[in-house]
């Protein structure tokens, strides 16, 4: 257990190359997360996502915040929560890495399966946004784990080399 509370030296640290990284990579894993979303979508036809459920518990009415794109109805609202979602992880999980080194654990793959079980499992059913893990179909959780493994790799990909390419120096943990 010891080995997983392990933290770098202070003095090698970088923040700020590490939420710019987190913040490049989380816009880009979000249109990865969503990418997975086209060819296994992750609900059943009859249910609502869950970023729409949320915005209409909040009073926000999200028949509102549509916009056209190529003759598509596109809710820029639940986009917009995903993408903030994305955004916020990937900076966290990449300041998180400058202290933890072991959070990027299967090159941020565990790292990324622990939002889905905590997202998936725990949040969204308290919400009431969505039904309690044990009543997903299994296609809903092969979608989302999918989609949740592709966009954390894809966060760890951008850390390690933005950071890398700013610093000109290995991770923390290799200093």
């Amino acid at each position: 257990m010891a080995d997983w509370l392990a933290v770098t030296r202070k003095n090698v640290r970088n923040y700020r190359a590490a939420l710019f990284a987190g913040f490049v990579g989380g816009n880009v894993a979000s249109f990865v997360k969503w990418g997975t979303e086209n060819p296994l979508p992750p609900r059943t036809a009859d249910r609502a996502i869950p970023p729409m459920e949320m915005l209409n518990d909040l009073g926000i009415k999200t028949g509102d915040l549509v916009y056209q794109y190529s003759g598509h109805a596109v809710n820029w609202g639940v986009a917009g929560v995903h993408h903030l979602f994305s955004i916020f992880f990937a900076m966290a999980y990449c300041f998180l890495a400058e202290i933890f080194p072991k959070i990027k654990l299967w090159q941020g793959v565990a790292f990324g399966l622990l939002v889905t079980l905590m997202f998936h499992g725990v949040v969204l059913p308290l919400g009431g946004w969505a039904p309690p893990a044990w009543d997903l179909p299994a296609d809903e959780i092969f979608s989302e784990t999918l989609g949740h493994i592709l966009w954390m790799w894809t966060i760890e990909i951008f850390r390690r080399d933005i950071r890398n390419r700013i610093t000109g120096k290995p991770d923390p943990e290799f200093q």
